[in-house]
Parts: C-alpha cells; sequence; structure tokens
C-alpha cells in the first residue's frame, strides 16, 4: 500500500444548457465542502445529462489531473472558462497522479472509499462547447490529457485533501496513457490488440477493441469529437 497522491477537489454539478441548440450537460461541476458520499452510480448530488455515454457502474467517478491546468494554460491562453478544477468536468481533481502513472485496475483507497481504475476518458464535442475552442475535443484526446473513470468498489465518503492510496496494481503494463494512445493511434495491429483484449476491459472499450480486431480498422470519431449527424 503506497500514498500516491492527494484529492485537490471533490466536485459535483446538475445538468444544464449548453450552448445553443438545446444541448444539456453536467460537466460544469462546482467544489463540494466537507465529505460527500460515493455509491456504485457516483457522487451524491451529481449528474449526468445523457446515460447512454456517461455514467453508470464503470464511469461512477471521473478523475483529472490538476497539473494539466498549467500546460493547458500554456497552450490556449484565455478560454471561455478558467483553467482550475472542474473545468473539464472531472469529479476528483488528483494530485501526484496522471495518465501516465495510473493503470487499469488500479485500487484505491481515497477517504473511506475504494475505487478502481475502470477506463480512460474519451473526450466529446461537449468539451469544443464548454471551452469554446473548435477543436478542444480532438487537442484532448492528442494529448492523452483526457482523465480517467473510477469503479466504486467500496462506498464511503471522500473529501478535499484525502490521501490517494494504492492498495492494488494487477496491470501494471496497462496505463491509461497507452490505451488512450492505442485509441488515438488507430492501432489495429492484432498482436497489440490481443493482449488489451485479455485485460479486464469495460463492455464499451472491450466491443472498441474486438471491432477493431475483426475489422482491421478504426472507427469513425467525427460525431464524438465535433457532435452532429
Amino acid at each position: 500500500m503506497a500514498v500516491i497522491g492527494r484529492v485537490g477537489a471533490v466536485l459535483a454539478g446538475r445538468a444544464a444548457p449548453l450552448g445553443a441548440g438545446g444541448l444539456t450537460s453536467a460537466i460544469a461541476k462546482q467544489p463540494v465542502a466537507g465529505p460527500a458520499w460515493v455509491s456504485s452510480l457516483g457522487l451524491a448530488g451529481d449528474e449526468q445529462a445523457d446515460r447512454r455515454v456517461h455514467g453508470g457502474i464503470d464511469k461512477a467517478v471521473h478523475a483529472y489531473a490538476a497539473g494539466h491546468y498549467a500546460a493547458w494554460q500554456a497552450e490556449l491562453g484565455a478560454v471561455a472558462v478558467p483553467w482550475q478544477a472542474g473545468a473539464f468536468g472531472e469529479n476528483l481533481s488528483v494530485e501526484g497522479v496522471d495518465e501516465q502513472g495510473v493503470c487499469l485496475g488500479d485500487l484505491w483507497r481515497v477517504g473511506r472509499a475504494e475505487l478502481r481504475v475502470s477506463q480512460g476518458r474519451q473526450p466529446c464535442f461537449k468539451l469544443n462547447r464548454r471551452f469554446g475552442v473548435a477543436d478542444m475535443a480532438a487537442r484532448v484526446q492528442d494529448s492523452l490529457r483526457a482523465g480517467w473513470y473510477l469503479r466504486v468498489e467500496r462506498p464511503g465518503t471522500v473529501q478535499a485533501g484525502d490521501a490517494i492510496l494504492r492498495l492494488a496494481r494487477p496491470h501494471p503494463e496497462a496505463s491509461v496513457a497507452a490505451l488512450l494512445a492505442l485509441i488515438r493511434d488507430r492501432v489495429c495491429d492484432p498482436a497489440r490488440l490481443a493482449p488489451v483484449l485479455a485485460l479486464p476491459l469495460p463492455p464499451s472499450w472491450q466491443r472498441l477493441f474486438a471491432q477493431r480486431l475483426a475489422r482491421g480498422e478504426a472507427e469513425d470519431w467525427a460525431r464524438r469529437l465535433r457532435g452532429g449527424g
């Protein structure tokens, strides 16, 4: 068991309009004061506007590395929202860990809860609206500074200042960054995909990599990254 980081902020938000066109999102998160209860479906008081692609057991909690904000500010300067915890819709703004050092299946103790790394985030076009940057989703995907999701293995309370203790690392070869890079780079090589399919992937990623292996080509990202039909 090792302390690998800490929680800088716990954040939650309600679904609300996001720009024009009737689009709604709960991406705007606000800090939660004091302990927050986290169950198998996420933080108490938090919402997801589109349950088809957000929320659920495998996406109960979204974590984002606080250290990325300086890099985004240096790259893009001022945008539509401040470069601060919650801008990417994260529930946990974490310090000391990022996609390079977090692996699929890592088991954490945070406060009184136990959380397991379930998958990386695949950014969508709502980030373009959120930041007022036309290609923000693509930038996030290309940078691998996307964040990751946590499944709740044991419900409990979490709060800002909690240490992040890593209890187990069953798949040290499978960093979140490495898996996101396979997606970004449109990898279809069976020799590289077969070991990935042996990992405890969530259903959406199991389908993604299995379809690449079967078809020999990557999926279309246009709708996810740019929206529209």
